[in-house]
């Protein structure tokens, strides 16, 4: 029969918590990540503030359009040469100020970055982090929308209609082609 020592003992148990910890950390950091994944989240378009702006037509993906989308919707909804130029300058100016938001998020981020990267995580600096991503996101919402409505009050009603229209033909195509991939994917049986 083996005897224990105190010193084994003390050896054994320290081990015994190896795992433990091991599991302690590992959710923790799944959960730092999971948070930070979440907050990260941003609509295509780098933070144009999709969410909000869906439920409007979704006009908000003009904002981060390529110059050659643009044209193609100038000319299916026939803008003329004044408003083409009115809308331009509109969409740059909120480009440049959604980049320059886009920069703040990005150093928000790192700083959640180095405070879950901390031996202790503080949750206080954690939320109050949240609440800056937050506000952050709400920030450049609002800047897309007041560029969305800048827009609308220089296209006529069937123009705004017509690019809902069109709006509405490719989300239908996309669930098409969504769904066609899906069942794709399922295993036949």
């Amino acid at each position: 029969m083996q005897r224990s020592t105190p010193q084994t003992t003390q050896v054994t148990r320290a081990s015994d918590r190896r795992p433990l910890r091991l599991l302690v950390a590992t959710a923790l950091l799944a959960l730092a990540g999971g948070l930070m994944h979440t907050a990260m989240a941003a609509p295509p378009g780098g933070g144009s503030g999709q969410g909000a702006m869906t439920a409007m037509g979704g006009m908000d993906g003009m904002a981060m359009a390529h110059p050659r989308q643009m044209e193609r919707m100038f000319d299916s909804i026939g803008a003329s040469a004044e408003q083409r130029a009115q809308i331009r300058q509109i969409m740059e100016s909120a480009r440049a100020d959604l980049k320059a938001q886009r920069g703040a998020g990005r150093a928000l981020r790192e700083q959640g970055q180095a405070l879950f990267a901390q031996p202790t995580v503080d949750a206080r600096a954690a939320e109050t982090l949240r609440q800056q991503l937050l506000a952050q996101h709400d920030q450049a919402s609002k800047r897309t929308l007041q560029a969305m409505l800048d827009v609308s009050r220089v296209l006529t009603p069937d123009q705004r209609k017509a690019i809902a229209d069109r709006l509405a033909e490719r989300r239908a195509m996309m669930e098409r082609h969504r769904a066609e991939r899906e069942s794709a994917a399922q295993p036949t049986r």
